[in-house]
């Protein structure tokens, strides 16, 4: 059996596994890994190309109650493993490595970046691009790994009540919808956008000339939407579609007319019956 040597031909003792030795707290650790580390992907998109962006990991296992510690470096390796492409397909193997190579029951991973997509203004059709924050979410126990999608969408929404109300137009703001959806098969971050969008006064668009802008005005004016109004249309689109088995759906204007934000939420799990 060969025997480890160092510079100088003199044998060297094993360096110890610390983090294997045993802990006698009796007390389990829910959550322990890496967090907020930084790292270039590449993001598949409907269009057969590749986005190269830098996306936020946190990544964690459960710790049973016997063990010190996990081997941190692992999350690392298994990061630096699949930065050739990121999709909910690489997001679901890499929840099964964190489970098999940290030997953990139940392993997280949490990952946020910009996504962006080619827009065409709605009159002159000049193009620009849009960025949406977009996060995955996966959660494995016992080798079954759950995911989610979660896509921030800006849009435009206009108040029904001060058009009602008002001689001279209506007040208008920037909104964010916000979906969270866990799906049974293959969602395109894009048909989630394009669902929020439609369901918005208007969408947003990089660059708008002044047709564009004519039309986004009106386009808005005569399709006003409360916050509530925004989160159960978006709601009614998610229950339709059968990929997807559980959402949450949040909206938040930024209020042009007061000092707050308006807020509505709707949460449905398709599973719960």
């Amino acid at each position: 059996m060969a025997t480890p040597l160092d510079a100088n031909n003199a044998v060297t003792p094993p360096i110890e596994d610390v983090q294997a030795r045993p802990d006698t707290r009796n007390i389990a650790i829910n959550k322990v890994g890496i967090k907020e580390i930084r790292h270039p992907v590449r993001v598949s998109d409907r269009s057969g190309h590749e986005q190269h962006t830098i996306a936020t990991f946190s990544m964690y296992v459960e710790l049973p109650h016997n063990f010190k510690g996990t081997h941190m470096s692992r999350f690392v390796e298994i990061l630096n493993g699949h930065e050739h492409e990121i999709s909910v397909r690489t997001f679901r193997l890499m929840l099964n490595e964190i489970s098999d190579r940290l030997d953990a029951e139940i392993g997280h991973i949490e990952m946020t970046f910009p996504f962006f997509m080619s827009k065409q203004a709605p009159v002159t059709g000049v193009p620009s691009l849009m960025d949406y924050q977009v996060a995955f979410h996966g959660r494995i126990e016992n080798g079954k790994p759950d995911t989610e999608i979660k896509v921030t969408v800006p849009v435009t929404s206009l108040c029904p009540c001060s058009k009602k109300i008002s001689k001279y137009g209506a007040h208008n703001q920037r909104s964010h919808v916000t979906v969270t959806v866990t799906p049974n098969a293959f969602v395109w971050i894009e048909e989630l956008i394009e669902m929020v969008e439609s369901q918005a006064s208007s969408e947003l668009y990089g660059l708008l000339k002044r047709p564009d802008e004519k039309y986004v005005t009106e386009h808005a004016y005569e399709n006003p939407k409360f916050v509530e109004d925004m989160v159960r249309d978006v709601a009614s689109s998610l229950l339709q579609d059968e990929r997807i088995e559980a959402f949450t759906v949040e909206a938040e204007n930024f209020e042009s007319i007061h000092n707050h934000s308006a807020y509505a939420c709707i949460s449905r799990d398709k599973r719960a019956g």
